[in-house]
């Protein structure tokens, strides 16, 4: 059994992308539907005995506890450096593993997310490392063992980089391309693709949320296509 962590940014501050499509309020309350799928999928693997949400935001950290994860709450470091405290604040043994999973793949499953720890124990004991890379080249999750095998390298292009840290460490790194941690939520063909990606059956509360403000998986028509349908025919 081994813990996992969630990196969320404070409220107001995290999703700024999807700012021309969604209101900040409404921007705010997707980012804790998307806490709320993701807390549950980890609760839910079995390899997993302890889920934890490192914030600066005392919101995030309350909605957190609300749902049975701990929350590793205090001053902003950056994301990086978050989750380096995040094994001290956890009191985590020197060769224990940690998963770090981002905030913003609300549709991970418990199966996938167990087949991170299966492809680690495949490897054989000592250091190691299984990374699920997300489809824009970022990393979605990465499970190492021990929890500093290789330090964390999160960030655009991130994939790219955990590999160059791998090498440089000389540890073994696997990866695993798992659909229902490819798609992180950060842009507005990222939520078209997440509604209509119905293979991973993950993120019930971001997908209601979405649904409910009138999202689908269809890209909007372009400008003035619906006034050109609906403009009277040319009677010459």
């Amino acid at each position: 059994m081994t813990a996992a962590v969630i990196p969320v940014k404070s409220l107001g501050a995290g999703k700024s992308r999807l700012l021309p499509e969604l209101s900040r309020d409404r921007l705010d309350a997707l980012c804790l539907a998307m806490l709320e799928d993701l807390i549950g999928a980890l609760q839910a693997t079995p390899a997993l005995a302890r889920v934890a949400v490192a914030t600066p935001d005392d919101r995030i950290a309350a909605h957190a506890r609300s749902f049975g994860a701990e929350a590793l709450h205090g001053p902003d470091p950056g994301l990086n450096a978050a989750i380096d405290a995040a094994p001290d604040k956890l009191g985590l043994a020197p060769d224990a593993p940690l998963l770090v999973v981002l905030g913003d793949v609300p549709g991970a499953r418990p199966d996938e997310v167990q087949q991170l720890f299966e492809a680690l124990e495949a490897m054989g004991p000592g250091p190691g490392a299984v990374l699920a890379p997300s489809r824009d080249g970022g990393t979605s999750a990465l499970l190492r063992r021990p929890h500093r095998a290789l330090p964390a390298r999160f960030g655009p292009q991130s994939a790219a980089r955990h590999r160059e840290a791998a090498q440089s460490a000389g540890v073994p790194l696997r990866e695993l391309s798992l659909p229902s941690l490819a798609i992180d939520l950060d842009r507005a063909e990222d939520l078209r693709s997440f509604l209509g990606e119905t293979e991973t059956e993950g993120g019930a509360c971001t997908r209601r949320f979405l649904e409910e403000l009138g999202w689908s998986a269809d890209p909007p028509p372009p400008s003035g296509l619906s006034a050109k349908k609906s403009a009277p025919a040319d009677s010459k």
